[in-house]
């Protein structure tokens, strides 16, 4: 395997196991109608490195599966966050500072619905997509931009070059 490869698999790796523990850690407010997952704050993670992509999906997708979730949740939250993690992978050039808002956008619809049709939450899918887009501005927005800060820095020393 390649030198590049290996980075790619191992980055991707790391996130998806950050994401699962943070997700796992803040279980108590990482679900519902209501719900502030902090593993979104990873979603900027993007910016630095395309392994991120699937990093968070995977990590999304045990998260959910470890968290109890359901089947539709499980599925298509995680795919949620995968259009958000691409979509943040596609600003990552001009418009840095608009990252969170792929993954924000992407949840704030998905969400709502897995709520409604999946797990039959009998509230408005507008106030849900209201409650799960605050949650997603604070953990995508306020911590992602945090965590943008922090890390811009020492990208080229903590995320290896992935080529694929």
């Amino acid at each position: 395997m390649k030198k590049s490869n290996t980075a790619f698999l191992s980055q991707a790796a790391m996130i998806a196991a950050v994401y699962v523990v943070l997700t796992y850690v803040f279980a108590p407010f990482s679900f519902g109608e209501i719900q502030v997952r902090i593993a979104e704050a990873l979603t900027i993670l993007p910016l630095f490195t395309p392994a991120a992509i699937p990093g968070l999906f995977i990590g999304c997708l045990l998260g959910n599966i470890l968290g109890g979730a359901i089947l539709p949740d499980i599925i298509f939250g995680s795919i949620a966050t995968l259009i958000g993690a691409f979509g943040t992978y596609m600003l990552r050039n001009n418009l840095p500072l608009l990252a969170p808002l792929p993954p924000i956008l992407a949840n704030t619809i998905v969400v709502p619905l897995v709520l409604r049709f999946g797990y039959s939450v009998n509230l408005p899918i507008p106030f849900m997509m209201l409650t799960v887009g605050i949650g997603e501005i604070l953990s995508c927005g306020v911590l992602g931009i945090i965590l943008y800060a922090a890390l811009r820095r020492y990208k080229n020393i903590i995320f290896v070059p992935a080529q694929r």
